[in-house]
């Protein structure tokens, strides 16, 4: 790569990362991919891995594997500390890289409102180790349910709670019943798994804000049909190590999960401009970020409005977002002008349980098995590479025809999270 080339970094593996990277495969820039993990998560379906359905290698793909044949392009483990971009440079955990572009895609963590002490007892899923803390916790819930004599400790420690009704709320809420009715169901002596009890609390009068209100009951008849209690109208107000407090109601839980909120990654903060409630950036039209043209905020990182409503925080506009901004440095790099960013919305689609989801596609409104398949379809051919379109499709056909999760394993030798001891 000649080093009279224009130098982009890429800050972030994700969906808009990747969908940068790869939109600049053939230009006459050089690249470099900065992670500090060196792998790509296939972010909705991490709650498969959390709640035994497919293993961590199912989801994820390495990312140099994935930029393998683009010759411009350099992949670094290394992990983004803050940004200087009046000097066109950045910090990273062993030393500083200069960039003369640079896209930012390092997307959002857990928001607790303030509350960060509640992390440690309700952990929230957004990488692959809260997934596969998640997964431990609940597997351990049962089975020390299984060795206790008191009933009073295995009801605390069969009561499992998911605060957030939004996507990955409700599909962990429902993965988590039908693992209790079904998967479980034999497998223990001292009590019955079909006896757990599963809670969904959302703070708004509605769950899945973002759907039409026809799609939200549909969600909510499958969520009661798996035997979900739906708390909404109830935010949590108080929460520790083996209980919470909703809608002014005490709940003794043996696992309590977070999916309520997020904020943008700190290392926003660095750009020294004014950024939103949630810590994210507002872009220009370009999707640049105010004063500095050279440096481009992309996916859950960056606030963007478009005709009169904020993009949701979900992979297309990650993705779409990427293309375009690696659109706009190649035009910079050739003397063109710019072009505003406009997504193209192509529907949403959340699963609740077997044969159950709900698909916002425009129009057209799906629900129970029909919006399932939908979902089903997409999602594999969405996975990367063959290997783990075939691995998932195998899992899901043995779940669906058996009830059973294959990917059962309580892994680790300690309990991350002490505070959440079950």
């Amino acid at each position: 790569m000649p080093e009279t080339q224009a130098h982009v970094v890429i800050a972030g593996g994700g969906f808009g990362g990747i969908s940068a990277a790869r939109a600049l495969a053939s230009g006459a820039v050089r690249v470099t991919l900065l992670d500090r993990h060196n792998y790509h998560v296939f972010q909705p379906l991490l709650y498969q891995v959390a709640t035994a359905g497919l293993s961590p290698e199912d989801i994820a793909s390495p990312i140099r594997w994935m930029l393998r044949h683009q010759r411009n392009t350099r992949v670094l483990l290394a992990e983004l500390r803050s940004i200087g971009p009046d000097h066109g440079f950045v910090r990273l955990d062993e030393g500083e890289m200069a960039y003369d572009h640079l896209v930012l895609a390092t997307g959002v963590r857990h928001f607790y409102f303030g509350h960060d002490e509640w992390e440690p007892h309700a952990p929230g899923l957004k990488t692959l180790d809260d997934a596969l803390l998640i997964r431990k916790r609940f597997l351990l819930a049962y089975e020390r349910a299984e060795r206790t004599a008191d009933p009073v400790e295995r009801q605390r420690l069969l009561t499992f709670v998911v605060v957030g009704g939004g996507p990955t709320g409700v599909e962990l809420a429902g993965a988590l019943a039908e693992i209790a009715r079904h998967t479980l169901r034999d497998e223990f002596r001292s009590f019955e798994a079909g006896a757990s009890r599963v809670m969904l609390f959302e703070a708004a009068p509605n769950i899945l804000a973002m759907y039409p209100p026809d799609l939200q009951a549909a969600a909510e008849r499958s969520l009661r049909r798996l035997g979900v209690e739906l708390r909404k109208n109830s935010p949590v107000t108080a929460l520790g190590p083996h209980e919470l407090v909703a809608g002014g109601q005490r709940i003794a839980a043996g696992t309590i999960l977070w999916a309520a909120g997020v904020a943008a990654s700190p290392v926003a903060t660095s750009l020294a401009v004014p950024l939103d409630r949630a810590g994210r950036v507002p872009v220009e039209p370009d999707l640049s970020v105010p004063g500095h043209p050279n440096v481009y905020v992309i996916g859950d990182l960056a606030a963007f409005e478009q005709d009169g409503h904020e993009l949701p925080g979900v992979a297309q506009v990650a993705i779409q977002q990427g293309r375009h901004a690696a659109d706009n440095i190649l035009r910079s790099v050739e003397g063109r002008a710019r072009r505003p960013f406009r997504y193209r919305d192509y529907g949403n689609m959340a699963t609740i349980g077997r044969a159950a989801a709900i698909a916002d596609l425009g129009p057209l409104h799906l629900s129970g098995w029909p919006a399932w398949v939908a979902w089903l379809f997409l999602h594999i051919m969405k996975l990367v590479g063959f290997r783990n379109r075939l691995a998932v499709l195998l899992q899901w056909a043995w779940a669906y025809f058996t009830y059973q999760r294959s990917v059962r394993l309580i892994t680790g030798t300690s309990d991350e999270g002490q505070g959440n001891r079950v």
